[in-house]
């Protein structure tokens, strides 16, 4: 991250002056992600933000007349990191559509493979992308007096995972050169491996497929997983402590740090891993097999929990335009009037929507970007609703905590947390975890579940494992169900990708797609203001955050913007630049502690 050295001054009546600046892009392996703000240095808060994407790829457009079997392969092209969560959930549209049900033990191969994937991904994206906005070379160039507090701050769990002090776990988080980033990437290594196993090939999975699953199982396959899985086990024994303890210091070196990327409690998730034992991809079942999986879907508004119900989520979802570079379809074709439960469904729900893109200017007053927005109606209220996914961990423990109906023994939803039991493993014993409901919604609180939904995947693995060798033992090795693709068809997939809710509609008419809408969670976290006037999660996390960094506006590297925007794991290639214009004045007069400053 390059530092201002022309920042663009937005003088204003009253006290101190409006800075404005940008990060375009702030990128993850897919697209482009421009945050752009305008910051009150006297009063330490950012006053404003737009979040903007500057790349329109059209996957809606270009899947009509394909034939449905071919869903899963091209919408796995969508992500080069995530590539398998959208096979997945594509394949679960596919099998609601084809009105299949794969056998058992392909459902656990498919759920071994999905979370490795999220051991894999979280890892990585935790300490060697995410976990750089907290080393030291970062700490110390922005925060010189939370590195001074942090030389003379022993950790707590120093006896668990053997730095004594917080200033050698930033050490130890240095990239390239430290302890601890050189390990996790060894960990992505042997995780990786493990969704190989599984998948065939990691990020476009050669072997899953509707009806079931190309991969061959026996006990080698398996013992072979098994062997890594017990590594990663031991690893996170490690790994969980010293994030608690990295976490918790910045609540106690800076006072109201919670207040970096917090915004109000709107939470979705969409439910992973199925249940083999209850999941047959009826559309009119969905709410009793979505109840079972090993995450439970559901919607947080303000900590309630107030709906798990999967036909509830998916006939809510509305896709807005607002501040998007697109014409609106409202008058255009509309391929799906009922469900097949005899519900309405709105124009505005993905199974009617139509893609009209119009390119132009970028106005923040007007269109900015290319991502739509994606709301959920609040039948309670009639509000369409900003959810977000926080990076998803959080939003996936907090619907599953709260609803309370997993309990597999290696997990258990308890109400009010999560528990997970992490086995014996070669150098160290039995451990139990356990994540509990926080009091906010913000960076910090998005990585500390990220650490946590590690250890999750991998008490769910242990399970899901063991259930597939029952299966083998018994002689129940057929991975496929035969099909025929239907003339005229609907389908849904609810998964979560490994940064939040995912979904895939589907239309087949004359045996051909006719209408097909992946959402993945970055159109949820990176929307722009709606035709409502809302901001999008990213804008909201952002606009209002207190500076806590040290530099001024000439030497600022807008540390804890970054943090607030990275604790959502955004997904876009991994590069952050920043750069100001020449600069221009705008006369306001109001205080940019409420609401946007305008010219």
């Amino acid at each position: 991250m390059s530092t201002a050295t022309n920042p663009s001054r937005v003088s204003k009546s009253g006290s101190g002056n409006l800075v404005e600046m940008s990060w375009d892009p702030i990128t993850r392996i897919v697209g482009s992600l421009g945050i752009y703000t305008k910051i009150d240095f006297d009063n330490k808060v950012v006053a404003e933000c737009h979040s903007t994407s500057s790349i329109f790829r059209g996957y809606s457009i270009f899947m009509k007349n394909k034939d449905p079997r071919d869903a899963h392969f091209i919408t796995s092209r969508i992500c080069g990191i995530c590539g398998d969560n959208h096979a997945t959930c594509a394949t679960y549209a596919q099998n609601m559509a084809f009105g299949i049900k794969p056998p058992a033990i392909a459902e656990w191969i498919m759920n071994l493979g999905e979370a490795a994937e999220y051991m894999f991904d979280h890892n990585l994206y935790q300490d060697n992308l995410v976990g750089v906005d907290y080393c030291e070379t970062m700490v110390r160039e922005t925060n010189p007096g939370v590195w001074e507090k942090a030389l003379h701050s022993e950790a707590p769990h120093a006896h668990l995972h053997g730095y004594k002090t917080i200033a050698e776990i930033m050490t130890a988080l240095n990239p390239f050169t430290g302890e601890f980033y050189r390990e996790t990437l060894q960990v992505s290594r042997y995780t990786r491996e493990m969704f190989c196993l599984m998948e065939g090939r990691h990020v476009h999975p050669s072997t899953l497929y509707p009806g079931g699953v190309g991969t061959v199982p026996s006990v080698q396959l398996f013992t072979d997983y098994i062997v890594r899985l017990m590594r990663y086990i031991e690893f996170m024994k490690k790994c969980v402590p010293l994030h608690d303890d990295l976490f918790q210091f910045w609540y106690e070196a800076l006072p109201g740090y919670e207040e970096v990327g917090r915004r109000r409690i709107l939470l979705g998730c969409w439910g992973s891993f199925n249940n083999p034992d209850h999941c047959d991809y009826t559309y009119q079942r969905m709410d009793a097999w979505g109840n079972e999986m090993f995450v439970t879907p559901g919607i947080v508004i303000d900590g309630e929990l107030v709906t798990t119900n999967l036909v509830d989520i998916n006939l809510g979802i509305r896709i807005l335009l607002g501040s998007s570079f697109y014409d609106d379809w409202q008058n255009s074709e509309k391929f799906v009037e009922k469900d097949p439960l005899g519900n309405p469904v709105d124009m505005r729900h993905p199974w009617n929507q139509t893609t009209i893109p119009k390119p132009q200017k970028r106005n923040f007053d007007d269109k900015y970007t290319w991502v739509m927005c994606p709301r959920w109606l609040d039948k309670r209220t009639g509000d369409h609703l900003a959810l977000d996914t926080g990076g998803g961990p959080i939003a996936r423990f907090w619907a599953t905590a709260l609803a309370g109906k997993v309990d597999i023994g290696y997990v258990k939803a308890t109400g009010h947390s999560v528990k997970m039991l992490m086995p014996k493993t070669a150098t160290m014993g039995e451990v139990e975890f356990e994540w509990e409901i926080p009091k906010w919604s913000n960076a910090i609180e998005r990585n500390r579940a990220r650490t946590y939904f590690q250890a999750y995947a991998a008490a769910c693995a242990m399970h899901f494992v063991e259930r597939a060798l029952a299966e083998l033992h018994a002689g129940n090795t057929k991975t496929w169900t035969d099909f025929k693709v239907p003339d005229e068809a609907i389908g849904c997939g609810f998964h979560e990708a490994v940064r939040g809710v995912l979904s895939h509609h589907m239309v087949i008419r004359d045996g051909k797609i006719a209408n097909y809408h992946p959402y993945p969670p970055t159109p949820w976290n990176a929307n722009p203001r709606d035709s409502d006037g809302t901001p999008g999660p990213y804008e909201d996390a952002v606009q209002g955050t207190p500076i806590f960094e040290e530099n001024g506006p000439e030497n600022f590297k807008g540390i804890d913007i970054m943090r607030a925007v990275r604790s959502f794991d955004p997904c876009l290639p991994c590069g952050v630049h920043m750069y100001v214009g020449n600069g221009k004045t705008i006369e306001t007069h109001h205080s940019p502690m409420f609401g946007a400053a305008h010219g």
